[in-house]
């Protein structure tokens, strides 16, 4: 039957009139196939031409800019604009613009707050059906696509070639997308963008609750379950739960052993790029973040918040057992431990035992002579960054200890000497 309604679809004298009788009388959903109701809908809209070339692959649009071909003149049109630049539909809240209507109504939907797309088994609301559709194979197990692009450097599977592109930059260290203000440069066009509200100080997410503000979408969803206590993703193989995806695949990399990204100095391995960058600032000597208070510079926001404590007093995590307070609640973690006795970090050579990760990292440079501290004034390597920053004295010509009894011991440059003086 599907055969017969196609034959009336194409022929030379078919009209909507036609077509429509026919369907009324004929035509059931059991005896259609999905591929022909998307016939029948291409037709009505009159682009039943356009729905046979997703069939032939036929690209008839080319750009003559750089030759990559469409389906349609409107495909065409949209692609140009990645050219030219152009982006003519502008949001009337904030003056944003995008190149494309839809991406537009997808923009001002951040602002209104509308999430139309409801998940029937959960309740759950999105912005846009593909979110509904991927969020929806969480509750079937579906996977309806295969992945077919693999990556030869580490194994690792892509359902699209453009996304196994993007990942084969983590291997080759390619960063084609450069800041004009910096020189910074980033592997995807969305990296550099979200980079530049670095400089413009742009954070258009806010949060309806508490009004922050945030630099990215994703950003502004993982601080509104701070609200609401959700934590969606779960790990299936200790049951830890995270508020975002990214934070689980990262946990499940500790699971795996899996490392893929590599620094190109030392070629030592991370499982987050976020953990490389922190690793890179150890070669590069890059402190980015500042404290407001004193102007201290660090390497990375969270020991910069750790710092900024320091001047509040604040110390809101206490020991049941002594009384103690911390900043943190990982240093409360940490110091529990001192009565509990607990080391669970174990070194696999020797089997001493330690109560930190960290610590143990740093015991492990006692078996592989790794020093991945250099001075970038000698060239002189050390296993800590303590130990390259009590060297670095030697070359300023800072004394940070002095004895208060004696003026004539000025030599001291750590605290270990001043204690030896004293």
């Amino acid at each position: 039957h599907n055969v017969e309604c196609f034959n009336i679809v194409v022929g030379s004298c078919v009209t909507l009139t036609t077509l429509v009788t026919h369907w009324n009388q004929n035509v059931t959903l059991q005896n259609v196939s999905g591929c022909f109701l998307q016939i029948i809908k291409k037709f009505v809209f009159g682009q039943l031409t356009l729905h046979q070339r997703t069939h032939t692959g036929d690209k008839p649009c080319i750009c003559g800019q750089c030759g990559k071909g469409y389906t349609s003149s409107s495909s065409l049109t949209q692609h140009q604009r990645t050219h030219t630049g152009e982006k003519p539909y502008s949001c009337g809240q904030c003056g944003k613009s995008f190149t494309t209507s839809g991406h537009l109504t997808l923009h001002q939907r951040r602002h209104t707050g509308e999430k139309p797309y409801i998940c029937g088994q959960c309740g759950r609301s999105f912005t846009e059906s593909s979110s509904l559709t991927q969020h929806q194979r969480t509750h079937t197990g579906e996977k309806p696509f295969k992945k077919s692009h693999h990556c030869f450097d580490c194994g690792k599977s892509y359902l699209r070639l453009k996304s196994l592109k993007v990942h084969l930059r983590i291997h080759t260290g390619e960063k084609p997308y450069s800041c004009d203000q910096c020189g910074k440069s980033f592997t995807t066009s969305s990296y550099l963008t979200i980079h530049q509200r670095t400089h413009t100080g742009e954070k258009p997410y806010s949060c309806t609750q508490c009004g922050k503000s945030f630099t990215q979408s994703s950003n502004l969803l993982s601080h509104q379950r701070t609200h609401t206590g959700e934590k969606s993703f779960s790990c299936n193989q200790c049951v830890k739960s995270f508020i975002t995806s990214s934070e689980l695949t990262v946990h499940q990399r500790t699971h795996t052993g899996e490392k893929s990204y590599c620094c190109d100095q030392c070629g030592k391995t991370y499982i987050s790029s976020c953990h490389l960058t922190r690793h890179q600032r150890v070669h590069t000597g890059e402190k980015p973040f500042h404290c407001s208070d004193c102007g201290k510079r660090f390497s990375s926001s969270q020991n910069m918040k750790k710092h900024q404590k320091t001047h509040t007093g604040e110390k809101p995590y206490s020991c049941n057992q002594c009384g103690k307070s911390f900043t943190r609640p990982d240093s409360l973690k940490l110091h529990q431990r001192t009565h509990t006795g607990e080391k669970p970090y174990s070194c696999k050579q020797c089997g001493n035992s330690f109560s930190t990760s960290r610590v143990l990292t740093k015991h492990q440079r006692t078996h592989t002579g790794e020093k991945p501290y250099s001075c970038t004034q000698c060239g002189k390597s050390f296993s800590t960054s303590s130990y390259i920053t009590i060297h670095q004295r030697t070359h300023t010509g800072e004394k940070q200890y002095s004895c208060s009894k004696s003026v004539r011991f000025n030599r001291t440059c750590n605290f270990i000497s001043l204690l030896s003086h004293k």
